[in-house]
């Protein structure tokens, strides 16, 4: 990319399954090329949202050369290349890289966190940082690692020219409003999640990671749009606050499971969750079928 600062929308893009539980890379490209067509700023493979740890080593290569293969070239492509070890991480780093990548998503370790004090996160963040041929951004998602990164590591780390950003998953408005006072404009600080993209906008934050872009890319990209035109702010909160219920569907109430079929409603291909994950009942399925149908009443 010709400039490190990160705004705008991008999907943790989910990974479609064959029924079988084949990764389905025909699908990955339709949905590739779906999403060339929405208001996004990029494309975020190998998330939390991407099943990546049920995913084998091949598998999430050939993720990322289909994804950079078809990609739109002037847009941010970010993997998702953390794992538990500081050795791999810097190998799955440059193979990201190797393969068309601009940066690095890279979240904390998190299989003993009885040990992992600041101490440690640092040491592997700045090992990974030093050893990556392409940008560094921290990945913070408590929910899923029970790591949470403290503030005031996050503002050490941002002084290593590599380490470029954070995805700040926590859900804690009050340390994202910590981390923009401290740190300003000279880190890109990424909103996480949906159910706080207004409030983040609010403090400056212009940038988001959200699983909600998958299935509503376009409205996620709005409430930016609007709320960025000033006038309209009020108009950008009554569209966060419609997508809410979906958001809160996808994430907390139904998971990946969720999320995959409100992409089938929202036209994407998402197949199945991976097992030992099931996919929703008929009954959660109506559930987001309303949710839906809500949103279509009000849209302009």
């Amino acid at each position: 990319m010709t400039t490190q600062l990160i705004t705008g929308v991008f999907p943790p893009m989910i990974t479609p399954f064959k029924g079988n539980g084949d990764l389905d890379l025909d699908a990955h490209r339709y949905n590739v090329e779906k999403w060339n067509e929405d208001e996004l700023a990029g494309y975020v493979i190998l998330g939390s949202n991407s099943e990546t740890t049920l995913l084998e080593p091949e598998e999430k290569r050939l993720l990322i050369e289909m994804t950079a293969r078809y990609r739109q070239k002037d847009r941010w492509l970010i993997a998702g290349t953390g794992m538990e070890s500081t050795r791999a991480t810097i190998q799955m780093t440059t193979l990201a890289a190797s393969l068309d990548v601009d940066a690095a998503l890279v979240i904390t370790p998190s299989f003993y966190p009885g040990q992992l004090n600041e101490e440690v996160l640092r040491a592997h963040f700045l090992r990974v940082a030093d050893a990556a041929p392409i940008p560094i951004i921290l990945y913070n998602v408590p929910k899923f690692t029970n790591v949470n990164m403290p503030v005031e590591l996050v503002v050490e780390l941002a002084r290593h020219q590599n380490i470029i950003g954070i995805k700040d998953s926590s859900g804690n408005i009050g340390q994202m409003a910590r981390l923009k006072s401290l740190l300003g404009e000279r880190f890109n600080i990424l909103a996480g999640t949906a159910s706080v993209w207004f409030p983040a906008l609010t403090l400056g934050v212009s940038g988001g990671i959200m699983a909600l872009a998958n299935c509503l890319p376009n409205e996620c990209s709005l409430i930016r749009q609007l709320y960025e035109q000033g006038a309209h702010a009020e108009n950008a909160r009554d569209w966060y606050n419609r997508i809410l219920p979906v958001n809160e569907a996808v994430t907390a109430k139904f998971g990946v499971a969720g999320l995959k079929y409100a992409c089938e409603v929202a036209g994407y291909k998402a197949g199945l969750p991976r097992l030992p994950y099931q996919p929703l009942t008929p009954e959660q399925k109506t559930y987001i079928d309303k949710l839906f149908k809500a949103i279509n009443l009000f849209k302009q």
